[in-house]
């Protein structure tokens, strides 16, 4: 800083002073005034600033003067609506469908199974869905197939009641009540909402790509699918996710966390009877649903969950199918369950009578959230994530 300063004091030194004239006397009881008009600094009439001829802003041969947007209209419109590959036609998959079908974004939906089949057991559906059912234009006709859910009780093993939930005011607080129906109810719901000619069936998926221009699906039939966005919407063993991890963990972009076998812990034995008989089963009488769960102690059982090993992974492959779960009933058909007439005991034999083998199912409950459920163009949805 030092020599900085010097520097500049002996440059300034170095520049002679312009010669000063001396100033002239002003009398004391005079002031001097500016004119206000004639001695304005003006610039002559030949001296105005011109650009010269040879300067003037010319437009380049290859562009026009009022330059055109960068896209196309067909571009444009590309880009407000982009097409949507959705993976799956579950119940996610399917929301997803309707919402975007209401908003009139293109979509296309490609589900594995060559037939759909109203597996699964019953859903109870509280305030926290209601909104979305009114959105989807739904929600008259849930209510009108559903069935009120006023109380949940917990029994043991020997049918002891323990407590009971009592869910009569909530909708006071929430806006709606709690609702039970069948999965195959509320599946059947959904797919009269959504256009048929969007949904295609027998796709599996295997793998895709996707780069700037969008993304590619390919399927075990050969063929390939091309849109914008890619949602996995397939399950707990989202083929989707499966090649989305696989790519990010070639990047080194996986978190360890997420490069795991799925875990699980327990699986479920669901099914859905044929119509029951009111007089063997009075409790269906009632205007209203209520749900008992049985907290199994020498069964290891609670409603039909039973507890199996986290490390059994070949249980997905080998023992999957129509005699797993015609196994597992017959171990738990003697699991004594409420409901039965002038207080006759009823067993989950009683009910697996009733129902047809096909409609019934053995599933497993994972585990685990993962923390990656996006990358570029390709996000995954429900038991997916």
């Amino acid at each position: 800083m030092i020599s900085s300063r010097s520097s500049i004091k002996s440059f300034k030194h170095s520049i002679p002073s312009p010669p000063q004239e001396p100033l002239p006397d002003i009398p004391v009881n005079q002031t001097v005034k500016a004119p206000l008009v004639d001695q304005t600094a003006k610039a002559p009439a030949d001296q105005t600033a011109k650009a010269p001829a040879d300067q003037t802003a010319k437009v380049p041969a290859n562009q026009t003067a009022n330059p055109q947007p960068a896209f196309t209209p067909e571009e444009i419109e590309r880009l407000s609506r982009p097409k949507v590959l959705i993976s799956g036609a579950g119940i996610g998959g399917l929301t997803l469908a309707i919402l975007l079908q209401k908003g009139g974004i293109p979509y296309e939906v490609y589900e594995r199974a060559k037939v759909i089949k109203p597996l699964g057991s019953a859903f109870v559906m509280g305030p926290g869905i209601s909104s979305l059912l009114t959105q989807l234009g739904i929600y008259d006709e849930f209510v009108a197939i559903g069935k009120p859910q006023k109380i949940m009780k917990i029994y043991t093993e020997d049918l002891k009641l323990q407590f009971a939930n009592d869910f009569s005011k909530i909708d006071r607080v929430g806006g709606s009540g709690y609702y039970s129906l069948s999965r195959a109810d509320l599946y059947d719901l959904l797919w009269r909402q959504v256009n048929k000619d969007n949904i295609f069936l027998g796709k599996r998926v295997l793998s895709f790509s996707q780069n700037e221009e969008g993304v590619t699906l390919k399927c075990a039939d050969n063929w390939s699918h091309h849109g914008d966005i890619l949602v996995g919407a397939d399950g707990a063993y989202s083929a989707v996710r499966q090649h989305l991890y696989k790519l990010l963990k070639a990047d080194s972009k996986l978190p360890s966390r997420d490069d795991v076998t799925l875990p699980y812990s327990c699986v479920c034995l669901v099914g859905q009877t044929t119509v029951l008989s009111t007089d063997e089963f009075p409790a269906l009488k009632a205007e209203t649903c209520d749900a008992n769960s049985v907290l199994g102690v020498e069964n290891m059982c609670t409603f039909l969950t039973k507890v199996t090993s986290k490390q059994n992974d070949s249980f997905r492959s080998s023992e999957w199918g129509p005699e797993a779960a015609e196994a597992m009933a017959r171990e738990v058909r003697d699991f004594k369950v409420p409901g039965g007439k002038d207080g006759q005991v009823l067993t989950m034999g009683d009910y697996i009578d009733r129902t047809p083998k096909d409609l019934i199912a053995k599933v497993m409950l994972e585990e685990i959230v993962f923390d990656t459920w996006h990358n570029g163009r390709v996000v995954l949805l429900g038991d997916g994530t």
